[in-house]
């Protein structure tokens, strides 16, 4: 009997052990060890959530680029994304005729999302089909007037809208994402990079992994939580076709096959 108890107490203290170390590792050691801001020290801190007009967290930061307005816009071109035209009474109206109808409209409006409290600087999109309720599209806001490359930083969100229905919060009409916003980051900077103005290309840590998060109309999504940096041409400069993949410290490369073999 005293030999059980001694036992027990034993698993009972090991089990605990092994608790705290889980809990340190998961929550203080990983998450610092898969920090990575080598390449823009100055994103080191921000938020990689963008919000809702309601304060809400809305999609994950995803995607970066380097590169003037100028350039950014010239090259999303190249790539076959067009600008989005803005929210308005007309466009909203077009917009729903273009889903109930299945009528093609490739600068379709793509609602206001936030981030540092300014509503995104630009918006692309692709269409996929004929009417707007499937398409491709992404956010951009211009985050650093000049990063590590001494030239402006933007941060975008991509994701590809798989249909319209209903928020999960508001009940409004509202566009559904897909929740793997992985393949939507690595879509476009495939796109950039096919352009021949992509200098070279790099991650830096965005949202963190995520497996359950939500958006502002409760989508959910899931990602490795990396920001897929694509480093445009500058003047006098030409891009590389592939572009050069800059490395990731080795333990954030485990972190992601890890991530895509549990993914697939």
């Amino acid at each position: 009997m005293f030999q059980a108890r001694v036992l027990l107490r034993r698993l009972a203290f090991a089990g605990g052990a092994f608790a705290i170390v889980w809990a340190a590792m998961a929550y203080l050691v990983l998450p610092f060890a898969l920090r990575h801001y080598d390449h823009q020290t100055a994103l080191d801190g921000l938020e990689m959530v963008t919000r809702t007009a309601d304060g809400l967290p809305g999609d994950p930061l995803n995607v970066g680029i380097v590169g003037s307005r100028e350039e950014l816009v010239a090259a999303m071109a190249a790539a076959g994304w067009a600008p989005a035209d803005p929210v308005t009474l007309r466009t909203s109206i077009e917009i729903i005729g273009s889903v109930v109808f299945d009528r093609s409209y490739r600068d379709a409006p793509v609602s206001p999302l936030f981030y540092q409290g300014r509503q995104q600087d630009l918006a692309f999109e692709k269409a996929v089909g004929r009417s707007a309720d499937r398409r491709q599209h992404v956010r951009f806001w211009n985050v650093l007037s000049a990063g590590s490359e001494g030239r402006p930083v933007w941060l975008g969100s991509a994701s590809f809208d798989v249909g319209v229905g209903l928020s999960h919060y508001t009940g409004a009409v509202t566009h559904a994402i897909s929740p793997d916003v992985d393949a939507m980051r690595e879509e476009l900077a495939a796109d950039l990079a096919a352009t021949g103005r992509v200098a070279e290309v790099y991650e830096v840590t965005g949202v963190g992994l995520t497996v359950n998060g939500r958006n502002g109309e409760g989508d959910r999504y899931y990602t490795d939580g990396e920001i897929r940096f694509s480093v445009l041409a500058g003047p006098g400069e030409t891009g590389r076709q592939p572009p050069p993949v800059l490395p990731n410290p080795s333990l954030v490369d485990l972190k992601n096959a890890l991530w895509r073999a549990a993914s697939d």
